[in-house]
């Protein structure tokens, strides 16, 4: 039995290394840099949003990839889910974006290289 936080990060070790080996893993791991701090500074909703707005393909993947870690079928879903959210759901929610996404820029640090 394994741990949320060992299944988030099995998840997004697999793809941020899949990532990688693509030509847009620079912007996606400097956007994997910045969420975390997007996120503290602005509100889950509001950096989603930003994220899901961006017209950068590689921040949209990250978006993607982290809703599908925690379970949603997308960045929409995901930005939705926080929009509607009442207080105590969005602070948690807040929470698990905030661990996973931690996985990401940890292993985005990792794994690729400028």
């Amino acid at each position: 039995m394994h741990t949320r936080a060992q299944r988030w990060a099995q998840d997004a070790y697999e793809r941020v290394q899949a990532r990688a080996r693509t030509g847009e893993a620079g912007e996606y791991k400097d956007m994997a840099l910045k969420l975390p701090v997007l996120i503290r500074q602005a509100g889950l909703a509001q950096a989603l949003a930003f994220v899901e707005s961006r017209g950068k393909a590689a921040h949209k993947s990250l978006g993607e990839d982290l809703a599908r870690t925690l379970g949603y079928e997308g960045l929409r879903d995901l930005s939705a889910q926080a929009r509607k959210a009442p207080l105590l759901e969005y602070l948690r929610l807040t929470r698990e974006v905030l661990g996973a996404a931690d996985w990401y820029k940890r292993f985005a640090q990792a794994l690729i290289e400028e």
